[in-house]
């Protein structure tokens, strides 16, 4: 028996992977600020679950495919403020937004199509295109320049011929990179020359700091037809285990095929579905404090970052993620040392190796991800134990 050319294809994930070995060394009884993932400290909204203990129906039934029509209406009435008009057929609601990429690579891609991606890019969207057939194409993003790549020159000298979509994370995650409006135009722009679709990752939409305003590709109505919007409830409202998401399209034909999918999958499930309504039910200024929040928590980090001799940092606008250079060779090398060898008053610290970030090869292997989602205290700790072990690294 064999496995698939797709799934030997496939890698572990760089963000994941080494969580077995934490869990061992925090088994030993070592401490581990745990910097490597996404996973928000900030308190659930306390509507979710009230909102799950008000069901009171006698059986719990399946969900129409589409999702909810209450958390379609939702979903629809927090677009109104950024101006983007909805209906409910332009309203997927999925397994969160891991699902709705997949599904979305799914129906647009064919074998040895490919997907322009700036990088470094969240790894697992490898994952997503690989199992639907797919290759990335990189769109190499120049640290130096903040990860800039709203770039025409840039774009069209990353273009092949196989390439079918074009894909971003606005706030980008892993640099935290932000988007303007003329930004996404450029974008949009290319994707029409080149026909291609945009898939517009924008579950960090709110995590926008100093100041700036963040805009929707949804906004963009002379490119509707090929803008796909990818949203959840996971890093919005720290809902991550809710495993809501949706998709956003005004194309028929593509919403047409997503629905094949969505149907084959039955539907997402009820209890999550009626918790995310009472969460886009929440005010529009949910969201201050927590942004403010953020930025305390980025400002921390990257002020804690730039005192280490050797290490390079770019200071980012949005999200809850950091691409950092270490004064290493090899970052997941320095990972194992931190788990398994180094202890500053028994407690340590970990990342996200970058490597696997990058689809070019030879690029990351120095670099790391750090997200920003532990508070003020944990993260000034964190860089006082990275600065002790890259100096012990050093001279071991």
């Amino acid at each position: 028996m064999r496995l698939s050319d797709k799934v030997n294809k496939m890698e572990f994930s760089p963000i994941r992977k080494f969580n077995p070995i934490a869990a061992a060394t925090e088994a030993s009884g070592v401490h581990v600020y745990h910097l490597n993932i996404g996973q928000p400290d900030i308190e659930t909204p306390d509507v979710f679950m009230e909102a799950i203990r008000k069901f009171d129906q006698k059986v719990l039934a399946y969900a129409e495919s589409p999702g909810l029509a209450s958390l379609q209406d939702a979903i629809i009435g927090y677009f109104k403020p950024f101006g983007v008009e909805l209906e409910r057929k332009n309203v997927l609601v999925t397994s969160g937004g891991s699902e709705a990429l997949s599904m979305v690579f799914t129906s647009i891609l064919n074998e040895g199509d490919t997907v322009m991606i700036p990088e470094p890019y969240y790894t697992n969207y490898r994952t997503f295109i690989k199992a639907a057939a797919g290759e990335v194409t990189p769109i190499t993003a120049d640290p130096d320049k903040g990860y800039f790549f709203a770039d025409e020159a840039l774009l069209e000298a990353s273009y092949r011929p196989t390439c079918k979509a074009i894909a971003v994370v606005n706030p980008g995650n892993p640099t935290g990179t932000i988007l303007s409006k003329e930004d996404m135009e450029v974008i949009c722009r290319f994707a029409k020359k080149h026909d291609l679709w945009v898939i517009a990752d924008e579950v960090y939409r709110e995590f926008a700091y100093d100041g700036r305003q963040m805009v929707s590709f949804g906004q963009l109505a002379d490119y509707a037809d090929r803008v796909i919007i990818i949203d959840s409830v996971s890093k919005r409202f720290s809902a991550c285990g809710a495993r809501i998401g949706f998709i956003i399209c005004k194309n028929d034909e593509l919403n047409s095929g997503l629905m094949k999918i969505a149907q084959g999958r039955l539907c997402c499930p009820t209890l999550e579905m009626i918790g995310a309504t009472a969460l886009y039910q929440l005010p529009s200024n949910y969201f201050d404090s927590i942004r403010v929040e953020y930025e305390g928590r980025r400002n921390v980090l990257y002020e804690g970052l730039s005192k280490i001799p050797g290490v390079k940092v770019n200071k980012p606008g949005g999200a809850f993620y950091m691409m950092v250079t270490l004064p290493v060779e090899s970052a997941e090398d320095f990972l194992m040392f931190l788990l398994e060898e180094f202890r500053d008053n028994n407690e340590t610290m970990m990342y996200a190796p970058a490597e696997g970030f990058y689809a070019t090869p030879g690029l990351g292997k120095n670099e790391v991800r750090l997200a920003y989602i532990l508070n003020q205290h944990d993260l000034k700790r964190s860089t006082e134990i990275l600065a002790k072990a890259l100096e012990a690294y050093k001279n071991r």
